[in-house]
């Protein structure tokens, strides 16, 4: 059935029983392509038959469906014509692993990060109203999801509104990591709200008869969801309730669907769904199955830096009660389940709140507290004005282990750390380190522990690419260490470039320099170094824009030197999706250009 889907419309022709054979091609499908291109698995399997029932009763481009974070939107994809480049998912110029405007007509709104879908869709909706339009406007959100501080002030914002927006609470009791907090287990009172769902549909049958009793039985409801359901919630925020239902259920959906589809005021709906439904290995480990990486031919046995970082937090935490790892949701992604299991009262998983988790910790550090914010690069981007009011300005003691920093790969744009040295470096009172290796990130933690104020040390996904040329076991706030001795050119390293910059330099017999710290810079080994050679270059995995090049090239620039720098690091464009080789080898992060930049 599957060849013969090739639009969205098509499967408006198909019964209930041939979409529930879809359902079953489409699951089979998804395991066997993931397998091969590495992907989101279980959040996928969990929305498939979701999806169907969105495109049998909507009808986009004009009804728009905004996927949050987008990463569950495979079957989405493949009903909107884009079956036969699913093979090319999250590989160099072949289909993203997220939702992409430029991509299809059918993706409303891009995404790759949590929590946006309510706003967007909201903004869509509010555009359609003024533009006289009736289509509908869906947001597709998760019940991790929702824990973001972004969703609550958008439908703050909708209930306020008559835009025809549904939102749609996809229930699964997990996000990346298990969902936390409050909201979490207000969710998971599930069999109350099977007993209400039964209950409501038999007893207002029979009270919708007699009609004195209506304006009774309408105060009797609200009462009875307080007491069972979670609806309660969202009505008095002004978005009509609807829910929970089962949503691997076709037919209930559709019905569902067909119904909300006649409404139009900001209504949720909510559905209870299975992460991994239909793969028993999947559904028992959902975690494990969250992401999947394609076959992997690498010889590289070293440990990952977020495995690093784990064992650094857990060794440390032993022999300093002070220290506290928090996280907004990402224990697993961050290296801290070891963490959690050994220091239970210690380990803060905030859910997705990046703002709340910086500010926490800000609050945690003026009592004498040593609070480490595990983060991923692009996620700290949230929490910059929290950086800079609550903990720059104030000096605190926060650590922040800023992960996947750099080109990640297969994730794309939405997922590149390659901003967090130009947003960063321009904020007072900070240290900022960029070790190149595994062996120099545990020291740069170590360093953090001991300094007083905010020290921010990032580092790569994956692994280290070097473990040698480390004989030193102590930093010194701003020095670098120079690693290779050459003539005539010379290369400042940042992070995990180190590697191709040793590997150029012994074809061009350069000398080789770790720079360690991005902030301070060692501004004596740069003016030494600017004064004895003839060339010099930089080279960071980060835009070059405002990046540790350009603190190099203001430095030598107020110095009136005029030694030639050139600074290689990401061009000032939206970056492609690919494997980290490949991405270097695009944006000229590797040994060859570094040769090609030395001899011209």
């Amino acid at each position: 059935m599957l060849n013969n889907i090739h639009k969205p419309s098509d499967i408006k022709k198909l019964n209930i029983e041939e979409l529930n054979n879809l359902a079953l091609e489409i699951k089979l499908f998804l395991i066997e392509s993931i397998e091969q291109t590495g992907g989101h698995l279980s959040s996928n399997l969990g929305t498939i038959e979701l999806t169907l029932a969105m495109h049998y009763v909507f009808d986009t481009p004009n009804d728009t469906f905004v996927w949050d974070v987008g990463h569950q939107a495979y079957t989405h994809k493949i009903l909107t014509g884009r079956r036969d480049l699913m093979s090319t998912l999250r590989q160099k110029d072949g289909l993203s692993g997220f939702t992409k405007r430029s991509e299809s007509e059918h993706d409303a709104f891009g995404a790759g990060h949590s929590s946006t879908s309510i706003s967007a869709a909201l903004g869509i909706a509010i555009a359609n109203k003024l533009q006289q339009k009736s289509d509908t406007s869906i947001a597709v959100i998760g019940d991790g999801a929702l824990s973001g501080g972004m969703s609550f002030e958008a439908m703050n914002h909708a209930g306020d509104t008559d835009a025809n927006l549904l939102i749609i609470l996809n229930d699964n009791d997990m996000s990346i990591s298990q969902n936390v907090g409050a909201l979490s287990k207000y969710l998971t009172r599930l069999i109350s709200g099977k007993i209400y769902s039964t209950m409501k549909s038999k007893s207002l049958e029979f009270l919708e008869r007699l009609p004195r009793v209506q304006k009774f039985a309408k105060r009797s409801e609200e009462h009875l969801k307080g007491m069972f359901l979670p609806g309660t919630l969202f009505e008095e925020l002004g978005i009509e309730y609807f829910g929970p239902i089962d949503g691997h259920d076709i037919p209930v959906l559709i019905k569902a669907l067909q119904n909300l589809k006649n409404i139009e005021n900001p209504r949720i709906l909510h559905i209870i769904t299975k992460k991994g439904h239909g793969l028993e290995a999947a559904e028992q480990n959902p975690l494990k199955f969250h992401g999947i990486s394609p076959p992997s031919s690498s010889s590289n046995n070293f440990p990952s830096y977020s495995k690093v970082f784990g064992e650094w937090l857990c060794n440390r935490a032993k022999n300093d009660e002070r220290v506290i790892g928090i996280t907004p949701a990402m224990s697993e992604g961050s290296g801290m389940v070891n963490f959690e299991k050994n220091f239970p009262e210690r380990f803060i998983d905030v859910a997705i709140a990046e703002q709340h988790a910086v500010t926490l910790a800000g609050g945690m550090a003026t009592k004498g507290l040593k609070p480490v914010v595990a983060i991923y690069s692009t996620f700290l981007q949230r929490g910059y004005d929290q950086f800079i009011h609550d903990i720059a300005l104030q000096n605190l003691n926060v650590i922040f282990a800023i992960d996947r920093a750099g080109l990640v790969g297969a994730d794309g744009a939405t997922h590149a750390g390659i901003f967090d040295l130009s947003f960063l470096r321009c904020i007072p009172n900070i240290v900022i380190m960029a070790p190149s290796s595994s062996i120099e990130m545990y020291k740069a933690l170590n360093f953090s522990l001991e300094f007083d104020g905010p020290v921010c040390v990032r580092f790569p996904r994956g692994k280290s690419a070097i473990e040698e040329f480390v004989t030193d076991q102590s930093l010194e706030i701003g020095k670098g260490k120079i690693v290779r001795t050459g003539k005539d050119i010379a290369i400042f390293a940042f992070g995990n470039m180190l590697e191709p910059a040793l590997s150029a330099s012994e074809k061009i017999n350069a000398t080789v320099i770790d720079m360690r710290f991005v902030k301070p810079l060692d501004e004596n080994l740069i003016i030494d170094t600017a004064n004895s050679y003839k060339k010099l270059i930089s080279i960071e995995d980060n835009t070059a824009s405002g990046g540790a090049g350009s603190a190099i090239n203001e430095l030598l620039q107020s110095k009136n030197i005029k030694t030639p720098l050139h600074i290689l690091g990401v061009p000032d464009l939206v970056t492609e999706h690919g494997s980290q080789d490949e991405l270097y080898l695009l944006y000229g992060l590797h040994e060859e250009n570094i040769i090609n930049v030395a001899k011209n």
